[in-house]
């Protein structure tokens, strides 16, 4: 055997009892080791003189480590060894198998069947005290590690139900589809379960209807909460001296209240648009976003409708400029997030801007929901797995 330390002590079991468990036939043997031990303050130690009834006082004292006598009168050892080794609960512990001789062919056979240890009883107290918490410590480091991957596990369970409620929320906050001079729908996919995309509709006032998208950068709780805190001062208007109906000064007044020093580094871009129900004119701004896409008709080429503003969260940028495009009756409007367009495929390449493009006009001639006859499309270009980022588009009909 190699050479084993012999300073090993109580404070290495970090919380947990070294608990030894003989089973042994002669009572003098468990008296010996009992009085071996008596000292060791740490260790708890059970004797158990009767094979039979073993497994069953093993499974509630629940030992560090075993020492089992290999010559037994009604039950041999070694079979008590396959029992061990057999028992869900048991087959971990440390198990030192004991001989009244030093016996080359036991002890071969004896590791073979999943022993630890070997000694020849009755051993020097030094020595048997250093087996035992050699062997403990081990077994120990194990209940430990176990304990350990069970909290992690507790907890893993824990935050996957605490993402679920929010993913949840989350999805209890989008709007309703619409219907009206303004018919507005949309789709939403977030590769996981917390997503950084918002978005939203809402009258302004009874002539001013406002349209926005939001993508966060990242994913996760970070970036949802972010986008639920742009989602709710949008909807609630929140912003100071803002006219909500100036899509420049909505732009300016959020890049100014979301600095990205103050969450976490988080930049996020924007698509803002406001409709006058009364002239159909739109204005617009957006801030690091994809452009708006519009088809004035079923054949009719896409009209492309973005401002060159910075994504939000420079503090620095003061100066957001603003577009306007005349709508009329039949126009449709698409407003998504980069999730809609950059598709990586497996052969490395991504799905090129023109190419998505070109492929929205040609679902304006299909029947079917568009939004989810391009989230199909674009899940056949990735191949298997969920998208690489979140995938959020509204469409807008102009009535």
């Amino acid at each position: 055997m190699s050479q084993l330390p012999t300073n090993f002590s109580n404070t290495q079991t970090n919380g947990f009892p070294v608990k030894v468990f003989l089973v042994d036939d002669q009572t003098f043997i468990g008296e010996s080791v009992k009085k071996l031990l008596e000292n060791e303050k740490d260790i708890q130690f059970k004797f158990c003189p009767d094979p039979s009834s073993a497994l069953r006082q093993l499974t509630e004292f629940q030992p560090t480590v075993i020492l089992q006598d290999l010559v037994m009168p009604d039950v041999d050892g070694l079979m008590m060894v396959r029992f061990y080794k057999a028992s869900p609960t048991l087959r971990d512990i440390p198990l030192i198998v004991l001989s009244s001789k030093e016996d080359p062919q036991i002890k071969a056979e004896a590791f073979a069947l999943g022993a630890n240890d070997f000694l020849v009883k009755l051993p020097d107290k030094i020595e048997l005290v250093a087996r035992i918490r050699y062997h403990s410590s081990s077994y120990i480091r194990l209940l430990e590690r176990n304990q350990a991957y069970t909290a992690l596990a507790q907890s893993r369970q824990l935050l996957a139900q605490e993402i679920q409620a929010a993913a949840k929320y989350l999805s209890s906050l989008l709007p309703i589809p619409c219907d009206g001079e303004f018919k507005v729908d949309w789709g939403y996919y977030p590769c996981s379960a917390l997503g950084g995309d918002t978005f939203g509709y809402a009258w302004i006032d009874e002539n001013h209807f406002s349209i926005y998208m939001v993508d966060v950068t990242g994913h996760g709780m970070a970036s949802a909460l972010l986008a639920v805190s742009i989602m709710n001062i949008l909807r609630s208007k929140s912003l100071p001296d803002t006219d909500f109906k100036k899509p420049d000064q909505v732009l300016s007044s959020l890049n100014h209240a979301f600095p990205s020093e103050n969450y976490g580094d988080k930049f996020f871009t924007i698509w803002y648009g406001v409709i006058n129900k009364s002239t159909r004119l739109l204005h617009y701004a957006s801030g690091g976003h994809p452009p708006a896409i519009l088809f004035q008709s079923e054949k009719s080429s896409p009209i492309i409708l973005e401002t060159q503003n910075p994504m939000m969260g420079l503090p620095a940028f003061q100066e957001f400029t603003c577009s306007q495009f005349q709508l009329l009756p039949g126009h449709k409007l698409y407003i998504y997030t980069d999730g809609c367009h950059e598709i990586h495929k497996p052969d490395g390449t991504e799905w090129q801007f023109q190419e998505f493009v070109n492929y929205l006009s040609t679902l304006q001639n299909q029947k079917g929901f568009i939004p989810e006859l391009l989230h199909d499309h674009a899940i056949r270009l990735h191949g298997p797995g969920n998208l690489d980022d979140d995938f959020s588009i509204l469409e807008v009909v102009i009535q």
